[in-house]
């Protein structure tokens, strides 16, 4: 197939699921050449390696053409400066960069409710194809993107060049916005979230949409689309969908460093145990109680136990299995799971509501998530 009859096959699938709903962003998708985006490679996971081992595709493999219209998510920098080109073999580092999955792309432009004469905000260009997209949509002197890696930016403004559009392209720590184009009717972001910056809802004007995808170091995201009132003030919902995006890189967990005694603390029958946060939902809300908590698995003495660590408070909770009933041990300035087993007992006593029917206010940094029935 050549890449005319590639893009066609995209639109056939992200129709069919769902994703791609109107005319004007279909025919952004027959435009916008992706594998453009993608002349530099991309890393491919390696089957069964653990830890994850990657490994570069380059445009001479005869993988990649297809690949590159793939409905699924490609690295693009490993370690924060490792590309493709790099790399001969295989690495074991973490992604620090992709080329989300263009399903999720056109899902959130078409959740964005951008119309023509809108000027648009992204935070994070990555390698630029949601960028060209909005171009294509709404012309290059309605978008202006911001990426915090300059070499990012670069490869992005090279292939944006290359398929005819000029955006404002910025380098520099898009959680504080563009102040100098300010204000926006649409504000998106590209990368997960902890909390909402205020610069992004003072850069918003009123009755503008800031769409967010908003996550916790328990790692469970969900996309926040808010309003941005005359007060200053922002109000919205969660949109659903279990959305997964490599969070900000000022908003990554901090290391875990030496860890505590974990045998100290108070002791307890617990509630619930960590398995309950197996479901995506279930984990969404526990995260609203405790989202600066971070989990680790240990096996200590041929038995895994389950660690949630704050590590700005120290604040921690470890929960141990014994004959099928689990305990908790917690120590600090606050009881982890005390709150999290609280919060999702409220939730459940209110029937469960799913996450489309959660209520988003935002004051300050810290949204107030809510709940019918809350």
């Amino acid at each position: 197939m050549n890449d005319k009859e590639l893009r066609a096959r995209l639109i056939e699938r992200l129709t069919a699921d769902g994703h791609l709903r109107t005319g004007p962003w279909r025919e952004a998708v027959s435009a916008v050449p992706r594998h453009e985006f993608l002349r530099e490679g991309f890393f491919r996971e390696v089957d069964g390696s653990t830890p994850t081992a990657w490994t570069p595709v380059m445009p001479d493999d005869p993988r990649w053409p297809a690949a590159c219209y793939d409905d699924v998510s490609l690295v693009t920098q490993i370690a924060g400066t490792i590309v493709p080109g790099d790399v001969r073999g295989e690495i074991m580092r973490a992604p620090t960069s992709s080329s989300t999955l263009p399903g999720l792309v056109v899902r959130m432009l078409e959740d964005l409710q951008v119309d023509a004469g809108h000027r648009v905000l992204e935070i994070g260009t990555g390698t630029g194809y949601s960028t060209a997209l909005l171009c294509h949509r709404l012309g290059n002197d309605s978008v202006t993107s911001v990426e915090v890696d300059e070499n990012v930016s670069t490869r992005a403004r090279t292939a944006l060049g290359h398929c005819g559009f000029a955006p404002d392209l910025i380098v520099g720590d898009g959680l504080a916005g563009h102040r100098a184009g300010a204000p926006y009717d649409r504000v998106i972001a590209t990368c997960g979230l902890l909390t909402i910056p205020r610069e992004l809802i003072e850069q918003t004007r009123p009755g503008g949409i800031v769409l967010i995808p908003l996550c916790g170091w328990l790692y469970s995201s969900e996309l926040a689309r808010l309003t941005v009132h005359q007060d200053g003030t922002a109000s919205g919902r969660l949109l659903g969908g279990q959305i997964s995006f490599m969070l900000a890189r000022p908003h990554l967990p901090p290391p875990l460093g030496l860890l505590p005694d974990l045998d100290d603390g108070d002791e307890r029958p617990a509630v619930l145990g960590p398995d309950a946060l197996d479901d995506w939902t279930t984990r969404f809300v526990a995260q609203l109680a405790a989202p600066r908590a971070q989990h680790v698995t240990l096996t200590r003495e041929d038995r895994t136990e389950h660690l949630f660590l704050d590590v700005d408070t120290g604040a921690r909770a470890m929960l141990r299995e014994h004959h099928g009933r689990w305990t908790v041990r917690q120590n600090g300035p606050s009881r982890l799971w005390d709150a999290v087993e609280a919060h999702l007992t409220r939730w459940r006593d209110a029937g469960a509501p799913p996450l489309e029917e959660f209520e988003i206010t935002l004051t300050s940094e810290q949204p107030t998530i809510t709940w019918p029935g809350r």
